[in-house]
């Protein structure tokens, strides 16, 4: 460790692990702000199906990339990438530790790691027509025209498959060998460690809490103000199961059940993608706590 060098840390863990309230622990404890890495926590409008944390539950803790994009436009990691350095340097210009906290596991790598994005401007045609083919027919139009990028991508996304077909149709050639850039600051990476069991006891509380608070009635107003059915549904987990409902293509105890095990699901591919990951320290919110504290006072 460079003990000149600025400090960053990191919290990842799968939804409902109670990552960001160890975050706000973290800030309070160290002098930090958090920074959201959540694909859809960026969008405005996108709250309850989110988790995204309120005003009140901040503690007084600044919060950044949260509600920067309009969810009828596409948002994307590149995107992320710029705003996220900004949030960084205004950070530590104010004397303060980043702390990026979230899910989303390619946001929080191509921060840190600074992975470079090729960047090929959006061909809404094409999007239109590929939005109407299913997850599965689009990941096996991805294999025929990329192999190689097939294999290192999240096969059940249907927005990063989108994109990776964009790329390659766009520019006639495979999706570019990503490059990197790294952060030049001394990292703590920290997971929150949580008994399977447990999780998804806590996700099946969060379905039924979110559902209590109004969940399909801002999917519902999502769709009055201008998204589409197979928009919505894109979001994934929550929306489109409540998007589904509202269709009448599954009835309530049907949405909430495929809430809770698509929730599941995604935990599981959530850990799968940090599980690569050797610098994630996975430990129990109060020993994370210690830890972080250390590495800010290692001057």
């Amino acid at each position: 460790m460079n003990k000149n060098a600025k400090k960053l840390i990191v919290v990842v863990g799968p939804n409902a692990s109670g990552k960001s309230d160890l975050a706000i622990k973290i800030a309070k404890a160290v002098g930090g702000q958090v920074i959201s890495a959540d694909s859809r926590q960026v969008y405005k409008g996108l709250d309850i199906g989110s988790g995204k944390i309120k005003k009140s539950e901040m503690g007084g803790i600044k919060h950044h990339l949260l509600d920067v994009a309009n969810p009828r436009s596409v948002f994307s990691v590149t995107r992320y990438r710029k705003l996220a350095l900004a949030a960084i340097k205004r950070i530590l210009k104010e004397g303060d530790i980043p702390i990026i906290c979230g899910g989303t596991g390619f946001y929080i790598q191509a921060v840190v790691d600074g992975i470079v994005i090729p960047e090929v401007k959006p061909n809404w045609a094409l999007r239109k027509k590929l939005e109407k083919l299913s997850t599965e027919k689009l990941f096996l139009m991805l294999q025929k025209l990329d192999p190689h990028r097939a294999q290192n991508i999240e096969s059940k996304n249907p927005r990063r498959l989108i994109r990776a077909i964009e790329i390659v149709k766009t520019t006639k050639n495979p999706v570019p060998e990503i490059t990197k850039d790294p952060l030049p600051y001394d990292t703590l990476f920290i997971g929150v460690k949580i008994d399977k069991n447990k999780l998804k006891r806590l996700i099946a509380i969060r379905t039924g809490k979110r559902l209590k608070s109004g969940m399909v009635a801002e999917t519902r107003r999502l769709r009055k103000n201008g998204l589409s059915w197979k928009k919505l549904e894109n979001f994934g987990l929550e929306y489109r199961a409540c998007a589904q409902f509202l269709q009448k293509k599954i009835t309530a105890p049907e949405m909430a059940e495929r809430i809770k095990r698509e929730d599941e699901q995604y935990a599981k591919r959530q850990m799968t993608w940090f599980s690569r990951d050797t610098r994630i320290n996975w430990l129990t919110p109060k020993i994370a706590l210690s830890r972080a504290k250390k590495f800010a006072k290692n001057n």
